[in-house]
Formats: C-alpha cells, sequence, structure tokens
C-alpha cells in the first residue's frame, strides 16, 4: 500500500496578478474604440448644427426675396399686410418706406417695431414654415413672433448698420442670426458661402447682447469674435467663443 504524499513538500504554486499583454492590448484597442466613437458623434453633431444654420440663412434669405418680387416691398415694412396676406389673426401692417425699423414713424395705425411683422408676413404668404403672430404694440422678440436659432436665440430682419464693417458704413437691410452661436460655425460658413472675412462681403459679423434671453442686436458686441475692426479682421475661430451672430447683407 502506497504511503500518502506529503504536501508539504510540494511547491507552491502563485496564482498571476495583473493583466497579461494581451489583455492590456484588447483594452486600449475598446478604449480607443469607444473615444473614436465619441469624438465621431461629436463631429456629426458638430455637423448638422452648422448646415442647419447655413440652410437656414439661405431658406430665410430666400423667402425674403420671394417675398419682395411678389408684393414689391419687404416683409414687415408692408402697408398692405392686413388686406392682401392671409395671417390668424388678421396680419399687422408696417409703414410702407422701404425699409424695416425697429422704430419706425406709425402711419394709419401701423406698427413701431416692424421687425417684428416680418415672420407672420413670411408665414401668412406661404414663404416660410410653420405660423407667426406679432401682436399690435409688441416690442421685443417671442416664440411666437419669431423664429429661434440653432441655440434658441432669435433670428431678425431688419434695416440698420449693426454688422461688421469700416466706420461710416451705410445702413442696409441684413438678415441676423441671432447670438449664442460659436465663432467656430461662422467662419466655417463665412468660407463655405462668402470671402471668410467678418468685416467683409456679405455674410459678416454682428454684434448682441451678451447672455441675453431676447438679444437686442447692436447693444453690446460679444467678446473675442473676431480681432478687431476693418477689412482684414479674421474670426477668432481658435478661442472657443460660443457667444457669437452673425449678418447677411442685402
Amino acid at each position: 500500500m502506497t504511503a500518502p504524499q506529503d504536501r508539504s513538500a510540494l511547491p507552491v504554486r502563485h496564482r498571476q496578478s495583473g493583466f497579461t499583454l494581451i489583455e492590456i492590448v484588447i483594452v486600449v484597442v475598446v478604449v480607443g474604440l469607444l473615444l473614436g466613437g465619441v469624438l465621431a458623434g461629436q463631429q456629426l453633431i458638430r455637423g448638422a448644427r452648422v448646415h442647419k444654420l447655413m440652410a437656414d440663412v439661405s431658406g430665410y434669405r430666400a423667402a425674403i426675396h420671394s417675398f419682395t418680387e411678389r408684393y414689391e416691398t419687404y416683409p414687415g415694412d408692408y402697408e398692405g399686410a392686413s388686406l392682401h396676406i392671409k395671417c390668424s389673426p388678421a396680419c399687422l401692417n408696417g409703414n410702407g418706406n422701404k425699409r424695416v425699423e425697429r422704430n419706425a414713424v406709425p402711419v394709419g395705425g401701423s406698427q413701431v417695431h416692424e421687425e417684428l411683422l416680418v415672420w407672420s408676413h413670411l408665414s401668412g404668404a406661404g414663404f416660410i414654415s410653420g405660423q407667426f403672430t406679432a401682436a399690435p404694440g409688441g416690442t421685443i422678440p417671442t416664440l411666437n413672433n419669431s423664429p429661434v436659432n440653432i441655440s434658441q436665440r432669435y433670428w431678425q430682419f431688419i434695416f440698420d448698420a449693426v454688422f461688421g464693417s469700416t466706420p461710416g458704413t451705410p445702413a442696409r437691410h441684413n438678415l441676423k442670426t441671432g447670438n449664442q452661436i460659436p465663432v467656430s460655425f461662422l467662419q466655417e460658413i463665412d468660407t463655405k458661402v462668402d470671402d471668410g472675412l467678418p468685416n467683409a462681403g456679405f455674410f459678416r459679423f454682428s454684434a448682441f447682447a451678451a447672455g441675453d434671453a431676447s438679444p437686442v442686436a447692436g447693444a453690446a458686441a460679444a467678446p473675442n469674435c473676431t480681432n478687431g475692426g476693418g477689412q482684414n479682421a479674421v474670426w477668432n475661430a481658435t478661442n472657443g467663443t460660443t457667444n457669437c451672430g452673425a449678418a447677411s447683407l442685402f
């Protein structure tokens, strides 16, 4: 009969601790794939937002041009809107002086803030989707009377000189994007549709009141959107500024 083996004399086998090289490589690959997916997703979201903003600029410009061709005046300024455009309730009238103004002189009951009538005139005439209603005596943009941009700030079409320019540049009709837009978005759009310069061409920087829930164009310039004035100024697209706006000139 075989005597029992003395296990105390056997070598002790220690369990291996930590990761093997293969396991580490697998973890690194998985983390890389996850980070790559996150970054790709962020790029897709950014691209979609830039595309939406650019499409809105193009769409609203086309709508305004089509309106002026049909009615021979600008939306917001049209003195015959209540008679010739089907708004619900009835459209309010501008004073018909060929300028969409924030402080228009009333004529025959027309409104002072013509920039707030623009969107009800366009939607009532069928040139933009949605329904916008301007209230008599309105003074500020709201979700009822104005569309919003990708950052939930209000679009505006108006006659003024609040856009990137050299001193003394005359006022013009322009479509403002609203604020809270990253400067890199505006530089990308400007490069694609115009000259890439914030103070030249037809797509330019426009100052807004920083942080205002209902921004009024020209109240104050958000800092760091451009590197200064003059025709050769550039967008400060590398500093990450997120509170900027632009104007598309007519």
